[in-house]
């Protein structure tokens, strides 16, 4: 039997932090000593070590819903559950890279070549930029751009600076995860550092290739865990 400081000084983290994954039912159970203490197994270190791997590259969101079907035995489902996340980190690769093109301004010039007027209203922005224009409201709610008012009726009217800022946002919006992301490479955008903003798009690329890595080395240890539990009596 293996105490559990031994385990928690072996993966850098606390006892508590093993008592968190016993109580959620992500490892199989404990049998106790008769002062109580619990009796880790060399099977609980399997899925203590493959916790914490698979925490760093998928989430713990991911553990908990694989490690009670891996205790089930329900490998393949398993698998299928973490080949979702991986063509998901795929899927927002690509969403990336297309943020960084945005940030190149084609969609702008070509919108440019297209149309001649110096404002546009919020349905043909809309259709140009290929969003609803709840979302555009939604956008200036969250102070994300700010549209000139007709003097006349109070219609939002679009500059073509609204435009290029609009543009960026949508694909911005479609690649990373929170607002506060989008914010922070338009405000670099308002003060003329698109390089910043650049960067900031790039950085998103460079954790997305951490996270591919870490990704493997909890596959890893999930093919060390399931040759332990394939060798368990059924």
């Amino acid at each position: 039997m293996i105490k559990p400081i031994e385990i928690a000084r072996k993966l850098g983290i606390s006892t508590s932090a093993l008592r968190h994954y016993e109580s959620w039912g992500i490892i199989p159970p404990v049998n106790r000593a008769a002062n109580g203490y619990r009796l880790y197994t060399e099977v609980h270190v399997a899925y203590f070590e493959c916790i914490r791997a698979m925490n760093d590259g998928f989430g713990m969101d991911i553990v908990r819903k694989i490690m009670p079907l891996i205790q089930e035995n329900k490998l393949t489902e398993a698998l299928w559950l973490v080949n979702e996340a991986q063509a998901r980190l795929h899927q927002e690769k690509h969403k990336s890279e297309q943020a960084l093109l945005a940030l190149e301004l084609d969609d702008l010039e070509n919108f440019s070549a297209r149309h001649k007027k110096d404002w546009y209203s919020i349905q043909e922005v809309a259709e140009e930029v290929n969003v609803p224009a709840s979302t555009l409201r939604h956008w200036e709610k969250e102070g994300l751009i700010e549209p000139e008012r007709d003097i006349d009726n109070g219609y939002r009217k679009y500059s073509r600076a609204d435009i290029r800022r609009l543009l960026i946002i949508r694909t911005i919006r479609s690649a990373v995860y929170s607002l506060e992301v989008v914010r922070g490479v338009v405000n670099e955008i308002d003060h003329n550092n698109l390089g910043q903003a650049k960067k900031i798009a790039k950085d998103s690329l460079i954790y997305m290739d951490y996270l591919i890595k870490k990704q493997l080395r909890g596959g890893y240890y999930l093919h060390k865990l399931f040759s332990v539990v394939e060798k368990l009596p059924s």
